[in-house]
This record gives C-alpha cells, structure tokens and sequence, in this order.
C-alpha cells in the first residue's frame, strides 16, 4: 500500500531570479484609452501587479506560511498527489472526514483560509463538536501534483483517486465538498478545445499567466469590480506564483479538455447520496433548484449574503458555517475508520 511522505517543498533561489528577470523584461501590450477591464485584465492593474511581483513580493514567506500546513505526497495512479491532511484539534464528538475539491484557476490554495476554521471550530467561536479531518488534494496537473504524462485525467477519474486517498488515509466514511457546480460550457470553450496553444505562451511569460489568472479572479469574485477587495497582492500572487513555480497551467487546463469527452449520459446520473448548495451571490453561475433537484438528492440549498466562485478564500467563515450545518446530521451514522 502507498504511504504519504511530509512534503516541504523550497524554491531554489535561481528560479525566484529567472521570475524577476522575466517580470522586468516584460514586453508590454498597447491597450486602448479608457479600456479598464471592459477587454480583460486592465493594463495599469497588471503593470502595477507585476512590478509588486518582481520587486516587493515575499514568496520565501508565502512559502514557509503554507510550509505550516501538514502537507504530504503520495503514489497514487503513477502519478505523485500533494495533499494536505489536517486533523481535528480538541474534537468534542464523532470528527468527520472531509475531502475539499479546488477548481480552476488555483489549487489547494482555495481552501487555506478555512481549513483551520474547519478542524478547529472551537477556537474561532463554533461548536467543537462540529470539527472535521480536512484533506485537500491538489488534482493531477495542479500545484504540487504530478502532470499526467499521457491523456489528461477527467473528473471521474480524480474521483477514483480521491476515494483511494481515503482509503490510504484510513476513513471508510467522509464528507465531500467543492465549487464550479452549475459551470456553463462556454466559460471553458478555450480550455476544452486547445488548451495547449494558450499554454505555450502562458508557461513562458509571468505577466501573461498573471493577466490569465487576474482577470478570473475578479470577474469570478464578489469583489465589486474591486479586485482588491476579496483578495490582496500577495494573495493574488502567491496563487499565481505557485502556477508559475510548477508551471502548471498547461496541465490544468488540460482536464477540461478530457471532461468535454465524458458521455452525457454519465452527466445524467443522478447523485443519491444526501447533497447540499451554497449559491454564492457573485458566482458566475446560480443554477435553479429545479436544475438541482433532477440531478441530485437535494437535502439542503442556501444562499449566502456574499461570495463569489472562490468562497472558501473570499468569505472563509462564511463558507465554514455552510460546511458544518449541512454535515452536522450525518456524524453519528457509523465508524469512519477502517
């Protein structure tokens, strides 16, 4: 059986410079007067962004921060999966096992703020009985994972990895969270059909992966048109920089390509098992319960006052609250371990 192994990873100093030298070597769009966001990332954040990158960001302590998460990698379907397994502190009762699946553009990252309001509720004002074991896996092809050398993996096929992890890790019973539900298929008519051609440019230039992303997070965010107002620069950045780090784009964005494959019939499947929806206000998508109740067993749906596609950063406390009432019924139905 595969065993994890703690996984501290340390950026060698020559691969922050060669970051620095591309950054200040940018070779700069034009962009028309007064164009703002309304043709993508604006041009005066971007520059600003960069030069904050290239000359104030601190990856070194972003780094020795989520250095302080338990992280670890494991074999798991020839490929190495980076994962964070952080365990309940001071459980008052039966803890529940918790997977949390990232989306795009980002990674583990998503869900740093919220893991230890997740495994330690007691000490930020919540029932200690509603502590969880929280895992989260970086998906194949993100972060720290390994990149599948072959054919990308599709959606259906993390989740086989995932249910192994599991196992792995000793639960027989765990809870399931993550975004992107209710996705429309043009949001990634690029990524399902070439990703590769956006690759190319996105894997050599930081200020093209930085607009890639940047424009996502505020168009995809609760922030106002503020994109500061949800997330800082060295947030912003230590997301970005762990993309360009790994150079991973490419691979990320390969999944939606295999996922446009899976056959519509396995999309019809109906979920059995208990689901719950937190419709965030400032997602890109807000699916009808109608929609909903067709596709799943729907026990629970709510609608938050804020947050957006990337509610575990944006609104961390909130999105805890969401995660412990729909949970909170199912803790007492059997062992969890193996």
């Amino acid at each position: 059986m595969p065993h994890p192994e703690p996984f501290i990873p340390l950026t060698p100093p020559a691969a922050l410079e060669d970051l620095r030298a591309r950054l200040r070597a940018t070779r700069w769009p034009d962009a028309p007067e007064d164009a703002g966001w309304s043709l993508g990332t604006d041009l005066a954040y971007l520059r600003e962004l960069v030069a904050y990158w290239a000359d104030e960001f601190d990856w070194p302590a972003q780094e020795a921060a989520l250095a302080l998460l338990p992280r670890f990698r494991i074999p798991l379907g020839g490929l190495g999966i980076h994962f964070v397994h952080a365990q309940a502190a001071a459980p008052a009762g039966s803890v529940l096992p918790l997977v949390l699946c990232h989306g795009w553009p980002d990674s583990f990252w998503r869900y740093t703020k919220v893991i230890p309001l997740l495994t330690n509720p007691g000490a930020h004002g919540a029932d200690p009985a509603d502590a969880f074991d929280v895992v989260v896996p970086d998906m194949p092809g993100y972060g720290y994972s390994g990149r599948p050398a072959g054919a990308p993996l599709d959606c259906i096929a993390v989740a086989g990895l995932w249910a192994a992890l599991m196992g792995v890790l000793g639960y027989r019973r765990f809870g399931v969270a993550g975004g992107d539900i209710g996705s429309a298929v043009s949001r990634y008519l690029m990524h399902r059909t070439k990703p590769q051609t956006a690759a190319a440019g996105l894997t050599d230039s930081p200020a093209g992966l930085a607009a890639w992303i940047t424009e996502k997070l505020r168009a995809w965010s609760d922030c106002g048109g503020d994109l500061e107002r949800s997330f800082t620069k060295d947030e912003i950045l230590t997301n970005i920089t762990i993309y360009w780090l790994t150079a991973t784009i490419g691979s990320s964005m390969r999944m939606y390509h295999a996922n446009a494959a899976i056959p519509a019939a396995q999309h019809a499947r109906r979920v059995e098992v208990p689901s719950g929806f937190s419709l965030f206000p400032g997602d890109i998508l807000r699916p009808p319960r109608a929609w909903l109740e067709r596709v799943a067993n729907v026990v629970r749906v709510t609608e938050p006052m804020r947050g957006g596609h990337f509610a575990p950063f944006e609104e961390p406390e909130l999105y805890a609250q969401e995660l412990r009432a729909f949970f909170r019924p199912y803790r007492a139905d059997g062992p969890v371990r193996q």
